[in-house]
């Protein structure tokens, strides 16, 4: 089994930034692709970034160039530097790690921006 473990949540001002951190562990071979997800109350949960394991990212509309996904495949880590956040940006984020035929998601990390 893979055990994926979020960190870095907090409480933050509008604006300001905030870098989550996600490591997987366990029985890991070869990790695919991860991705950064996002839940709010009462909202379904939302893509927000993903990256494969040959460093190539993508992410959702709503980022508008404020986020940056990055991976340290050595240490199975995936990274979400999020920049000029912005209230509506408060969620609970949960890190997706992607391994064979199987993906496994954290327990997430809460953020909370202040206006």
């Amino acid at each position: 089994q893979v055990q994926v473990v979020e960190s870095g949540g907090g409480l933050v001002q509008a604006g300001g930034s905030l870098r989550l951190s996600c490591a997987a562990s366990g029985r890991i071979s070869s990790i695919n692709a991860m991705g950064w997800y996002r839940q709010a109350p009462g909202k379904q949960r939302e893509l927000v970034a993903t990256i494969t394991r040959g460093h190539m990212s993508s992410y959702a509309d709503f980022v508008e160039g404020r986020f940056i996904i990055s991976r340290d495949n050595a240490k199975n880590t995936v990274y979400l530097q999020m920049n000029s956040l912005k209230p509506e940006d408060t969620a609970v984020y949960y890190c997706n790690v992607f391994q064979g035929w199987d993906n496994y998601w954290g327990q997430g990390t809460q953020v909370t921006v202040s206006a």
